[in-house]
């Protein structure tokens, strides 16, 4: 069970504060036992037969596997008579053994409780960090910070701070952190683009956090935490192929296969950015016309604006598109067809089974969806199939929720 820790063990706790850190993972075993550990936490509970046919491996092999797993306390058999059960990948159906012998098969699942992780999200000037157990549920409330200073050290200073006060906070003390930005990040490690932080040049982030926090650290693209979260987690549990697309400061684009983000060196610099979305749409900052920009926050308030004739903010607009003023209601119409228009283009192309929308601003995406769908039909061909999406519910803390995500995968490995 995960609880607040006593003051016996914050003391005791606190002795380790500035012990050296390293690169660690829960267990040690073959890739294959990696591999049975990571199905486990993404489809379970899951029962052994089922999971040796998803896996293509023997039973008496992934007998042994599991036996190790749950020796090292990595995962845990349920009650005979437990009834919960995991979500299968799309297309897969497990087959009847064709003898049923012995006792009932009983499922397995990630001892979630053996371990906790924190997850830290930067946002503008605004960091979100939050604890969870090993299947992503929180064990501690999520706190926001603001950043005085976006410089690396002073924001590594703040989030090691931070870090240690969930240290002597939560029991089990937690054991690794994923710290999630928009932008590029090299080797887990390194911020090498941020753009909205004004870092310049090669930032090693986690290991000014360590210094501070004294965790093993790693430093994840943002859009692609929140594909990790989904996929062993979320909406996209068993879905072979999603894509996700946000709106908010910026425009997001990532595609995750088998429960993975797919890699690609470029996808973090922004690449969904500027694709045409309305031929009559306004100029963005590069001389676009109508590019996806248009979907951003600063490109609605000045839409907006001139509507109204005079200036107004981002959340003066969605206000207004709340309360059904007419001007701000026929700006959010054009948002939402928009918006469809781009979930369109992503379906086309990259032919994802789903697209989750997600982001600050998607909750105007939920005040119209059916201009969502006239966008996309708009571009799809009649034959093809009904794309389909999904709005996720949005909080910076379920953001910080898949930083963590990212580090329960790299530690489980």
């Amino acid at each position: 069970m995960i609880a607040y820790a006593t003051d016996a063990q914050k003391s005791a706790e606190s002795d380790d504060d500035n012990r050296q850190t390293t690169d660690i993972q829960w267990f040690t075993g073959s890739p294959q036992t990696h591999r049975v550990a990571r199905a486990i936490a993404q489809y379970g509970p899951i029962a052994r037969t089922t999971l040796a046919q998803l896996l293509g491996v023997s039973q008496g092999a992934l007998s042994r596997i599991t036996s190790d797993l749950i020796y090292e306390g990595v995962i845990e058999e349920l009650p005979d008579d437990a009834t919960e059960q995991g979500k299968l990948p799309q297309g897969f159906t497990p087959k009847e053994p064709r003898e049923k012998r012995g006792r009932p098969q009983t499922n397995l699942r990630l001892r979630a409780g053996e371990r906790t992780f924190l997850g830290v999200n930067i946002h503008g000037s605004e960091v979100s960090i939050v604890a969870v157990d090993a299947l992503c549920r929180p064990v501690g409330p999520c706190r926001t910070l603001t950043l005085e200073s976006t410089k690396p050290q002073d924001v590594a200073t703040l989030i090691g701070s931070a870090i240690q006060d969930y240290r002597r906070a939560i029991t089990p003390s937690p054991v690794a952190v994923g710290l999630s930005f928009g932008g590029h990040a090299e080797d887990d490690r390194y911020v090498t683009y941020a753009p909205f932080l004004h870092w310049d040049g090669r930032v090693d982030a986690a290991g000014a956090i360590e210094q501070t926090g004294g965790l093993p650290t790693a430093v994840f693209n943002d859009l692609d935490s929140l594909l990790q979260y989904e996929s062993w987690f979320g909406a996209g549990i068993g879905v072979r192929r999603f894509a996700v697309v946000t709106i908010g400061a910026g425009v997001g684009y990532s595609l995750a296969e088998d429960g993975m983000p797919v890699d690609y060196p470029d996808k973090s610099y922004g690449l969904a950015g500027h694709i045409l979305v309305d031929p009559e749409g306004p100029r963005c900052y590069a001389g676009h016309t109508g590019c996806s920009q248009c979907l951003t926050n600063d490109s609605l308030a000045e839409e907006y604006s001139a509507l109204v004739g005079h200036m107004v903010t981002f959340d003066q607009f969605a206000a207004d598109a709340q309360e059904g003023t007419a001007q701000a209601r026929q700006l959010l119409n054009r948002l939402c067809f928009r918006l469809g228009v781009l979930v369109s283009t992503v379906a086309n192309f990259a032919m994802p089974s789903k697209v989750l929308i997600s982001g600050e601003s998607s909750f105007l995406a939920k005040m119209n969806q059916e201009s969502i769908r006239s966008g996309i039909n708009w571009y799809r061909p009649s034959q093809a199939a009904t794309v389909d999406f999904e709005i996720l519910d949005f909080s910076w803390e379920s953001w910080a929720k898949a930083a963590a995500a990212r580090a329960i995968a790299r530690y489980i490995g």
